[in-house]
């Protein structure tokens, strides 16, 4: 270590106190490699998010104090005339808590600490016995993703299970998506299958599903063709209800699922989607952030057959706008003649309050769902702790998601 070593932390650390989380994180990479300056323009451009903590109220049980729960934009280094400064960045990057804790165990001397704290590691549960929480890969000509699939003990030798597939978030991974969003624990208790595609870092230097890219949009190219060979891949090796295949995702993976109902509506029977955005709203990384920012506007619908959707959104979403939720619902097919719409507010003990709208068809089924939750940020509404971005306020998404799914899915679904 260089004597250049304490003066460069104590200027990282006044950078993120600044705000300036870029700033600090390059300047440990410099000072790692023992350089004064950083190679101008290297590596990819990506997309940045920043870790914000969120406070469970003491009332709600198992919720420890100051765990990780949300994104906000980077928006402390936007550059002025630009509406898309700050979100852009050269150098190949993982989420910047995740980034800067490492960087700095290695690089700082004992006993400097930056104080920007980390991500919070998933608690992992023990599994019930029966139960098994393994690691399997799927490759075809786009490439080669791995996954982890939940398989319940509460489940019949031969009897078909249905499916839920879960895409996680930037910089998340299936154990943290896991642990955050307790699906394995509902699976259990429904007894359903739960696989969770894992993004690598080799794909997106964030981990995020490149769902702002057209060759990631569409059937049978890119990302959407291996998440449904995952599917079709568990379905072969499992007692698998073709039926009640489902897929779901936060954010990014949202964003992804939409995009796997709009491109395999003859595979999933339902889609769930919390805090992202509809099908075709980007086709790049400058009308990606568009999106984000401000909503992606008339967007078009899917030439196939609308999917079931159930749609979660916090009304103070500073990552992904709210109004992003409204267009997967009008993609999802809510403006369809016929349809009647109700509306219910609630309001969690403790927690956020919310509206919940129902788009039912003639016999009374759910196609379309939204729930807007009310003062909530970019995280997993009723998720636990013990993952990253989640918060434990409420309402619980897990659960009405699957509530959603199982409901008549034969039903929803014939004629398609």
């Amino acid at each position: 270590m260089t004597d250049r070593v304490p003066a460069g932390m104590a200027e990282a650390l006044r950078l993120t106190r600044a705000g300036d989380l870029a700033g600090a994180t390059a300047l440990l990479q410099r000072l790692m490699r023992g350089e004064s300056e950083a190679p101008p323009g290297t590596g990819p451009t990506i997309i940045d998010a920043e870790p914000l903590r969120v406070d469970a109220p003491a009332d709600i049980p198992d919720a420890p104090p100051r765990r990780a729960a949300a994104f906000k934009p980077a928006d402390a280094y936007r550059k002025p005339g630009s509406a898309f400064a700050g979100r852009f960045h050269s150098g190949p990057r993982a989420g910047l808590g995740e980034t800067l804790r490492g960087l700095a165990a290695r690089a700082m001397p004992a006993g400097l600490d930056l104080g920007v704290g980390g991500l919070a590691r998933p608690a992992a549960e023990p599994l019930p016995d029966g139960a098994s929480f393994t690691t399997a890969s799927y490759g075809n000509a786009a490439g080669t993703r791995s996954y982890k699939l939940y398989v319940p003990a509460n489940r019949r030798d031969g009897q078909p299970l249905p499916l839920v597939v879960m895409l996680h978030g930037c910089t998340q991974s299936p154990d943290d998506f896991a642990a955050g969003t307790r699906m394995n624990r509902l699976a259990e208790e429904h007894g359903c299958l739960v696989a969770y595609p894992e993004q690598p870092s080799s794909a997106n230097a964030q981990r995020c599903w490149n769902w702002f890219n057209p060759a990631d949009q569409r059937r049978g190219d890119g990302e959407p063709s291996l998440i449904a060979g995952i599917t079709r891949q568990v379905m072969s090796d499992h007692a698998v209800d073709a039926d009640r295949v489902f897929v779901a995702g936060l954010s990014a993976g949202g964003a992804a699922a939409v995009i796997m109902g709009a491109a395999y509506p003859d595979l999933y029977a339902a889609v769930g989607v919390h805090s992202g955005l509809p099908h075709g709203a980007a086709h790049d990384i400058p009308s990606a952030f568009a999106a984000m920012r401000q909503g992606g506007g008339a967007v078009r619908r899917p030439s196939a057959r609308p999917v079931p959707t159930i749609v979660f959104h916090g009304d103070r979403d500073s990552t992904v706008h709210p109004s992003n939720g409204d267009d997967v619902i009008a993609q999802s097919g809510a403006s369809a003649a016929g349809l009647r719409t109700t509306v219910e507010h609630g309001q969690v003990p403790g927690g956020h309050g919310y509206s919940r709208r129902v788009h039912t068809d003639a016999s009374g089924l759910a196609l379309c769902e939204q729930w807007t939750i009310q003062g909530a940020g970019h995280a997993w509404a009723g998720g636990s702790p013990a993952g990253s971005y989640t918060d434990p306020r409420g309402p619980d998404a897990s659960r009405e998601m699957l509530r959603f799914f199982l409901d008549a899915p034969r039903s929803r679904t014939s004629g398609r």
